[in-house]
């Protein structure tokens, strides 16, 4: 039987976005199906650049463009901006299944279908932007998200801590004022998309919880002086406001909030 890691690899590998999304699916339904195996085989080779098309071109966050968004063209880069972190969320989520091995088989579960689900919400923003007249790759884009990747490449707790429970956490933070732009919008469509991918958001800011307490307690170490230390290490203290009911609906405990909020619990 052939190996998770391997189609994992090949996944982030892909450079041609639809092409990522039908493998996506296909490793998962595979995966599901029971037809591949946790045999190791090969180490993982060190992270480097996730197979990406040529466009969107990359560059610094301070050289994109501010556009209005009450622009047709603003309104569409603001979803393609969005596109755009799905897209590489499809590439953290096969990394970290591809990067980190002995881990229970939960752990492959939860990130294969983290996986599945980042490419169900890129399709859906890259079909609806299509629609739109702008296709993804029409407005340049930033990488911060795979530094992370990569910020975070020799540690799973590390990457827990980083990823799901800073990053996509902050999606959590601004999932309420995204979805208020898009009802002022008047785009019905997009609406149904993001109210869908903010809800689903929370199970993956979850799924980082479960496997960042589970490493703590492990490895004998205080969640909150370990997610303090993570943060704190990358000058990545996430800064209000907070949406503390979803926080709170994706694992995040009271001494954390707290802390997030300036105060030492």
């Amino acid at each position: 039987m052939d190996s998770l890691f391997q189609f994992a690899e090949r996944c982030i590998a892909l450079t041609d976005p639809e092409a990522k999304v039908q493998a996506t699916f296909q490793t998962a339904e595979a995966w599901v199906a029971g037809e591949l195996t946790l045999d190791d085989g090969a180490p993982p080779a060190p992270i480097g650049v996730p197979g990406r098309p040529e466009r969107p071109r990359l560059v610094p966050p301070r050289d994109l463009p501010k556009r209005a968004i009450g622009s047709n063209e603003g309104f569409a880069a603001f979803l393609h901006a969005l596109a755009h972190i799905e897209f590489n969320a499809i590439n953290l989520a096969w990394d970290a299944v591809y990067r980190f091995r002995g881990l229970p088989r939960d752990f492959y579960d939860d990130w294969v279908r983290v996986a599945r689900e980042e490419a169900e919400h890129f399709k859906m923003l890259a079909n609806h932007l299509q629609a739109l007249g702008y296709p993804y790759g029409h407005f340049d884009a930033h990488d911060g998200l795979w530094q992370a990747a990569v910020d975070t490449a020799h540690d799973p707790l590390w990457r827990m801590a980083i990823v799901p429970r800073g990053l996509e956490a902050r999606g959590l933070d601004a999932g309420p004022r995204l979805l208020e732009k898009i009802r002022a919008r008047g785009d019905e469509a997009a609406l149904a998309i993001m109210t869908r991918i903010v809800a689903e958001e929370e199970g993956h800011v979850a799924v980082g919880t479960r496997w960042f307490r589970y490493l703590c307690e492990r490895r004998g170490l205080d969640p909150l002086a370990t997610f303090a230390h993570i943060h704190e290490s990358f000058g990545r203290r996430p800064q209000p406001p907070f949406n503390m009911a979803a926080r709170r609906r994706a694992g995040f405990a009271e001494d954390e909030l707290a802390w997030l909020q300036g105060h030492d619990a």
